[in-house]
């Protein structure tokens, strides 16, 4: 995996054998990152990365200026790792070793974009976007973004926006305006 934009661009990321991650694709990444370098101020976000794995995205938000990310993951590896890298990338990023929807459930601050990537065939994977607004931890302009494959519909959601799809990687769009 390699970071595709902005300080850090070219630099590779080489996670140990072993972590339970499936990250995020650079093809789809980029297609992504096209989307919301025309859309966001990264310097201006604060963001939370949830299921980070390898914490993947958060160095692509980074990579571009923005210094309020929070990394959760349940993985004691990944969440090492994402440390590690942090710590190589002179990153001060806030890495959080939590269960995702117990995180969401006692969290207490806000962000102005949220990105899942979790397990494609996780069993409460359209409970992210109710409890996320329920808990209100999304500010109210700003943006969610869920990783999933096309077996998974958000559409019916009351915060859908949109989705895109970039090979097998599907992206869905939320937020209050939908």
């Amino acid at each position: 995996m390699r970071i595709i934009g902005g300080k850090y661009k070219g630099k590779s990321i080489v996670a140990p054998r072993g972590l339970p991650v499936r990250p995020t694709t650079d093809f789809a990444k980029e297609s992504l990152f096209n989307i919301l370098n025309n859309s966001i101020d990264f310097e201006e976000i604060k963001l939370l990365e949830l299921f980070a794995g390898t914490g993947n995205i958060g160095y692509e938000f980074a990579s571009r200026g923005c210094s309020q990310i929070t990394s959760v993951d349940l993985n004691f590896n990944c969440i090492q790792f994402i440390k590690r890298t942090n710590k190589g990338l002179g990153l001060h990023n806030k890495v959080i070793r939590s269960d995702v929807f117990r995180f969401i459930k006692s969290n207490k601050e806000k962000y102005n974009f949220i990105f899942a990537d979790p397990p494609y065939d996780l069993y409460r994977i359209k409970d992210i976007p109710k409890l996320i607004f329920s808990k209100g931890i999304l500010e109210n302009e700003g943006t969610l973004v869920i990783e999933h494959d096309k077996y998974t519909d958000f559409s019916d959601d009351n915060y859908f926006k949109n989705v895109r799809q970039y090979g097998r990687v599907m992206f869905s769009f939320f937020n209050f305006n939908a």
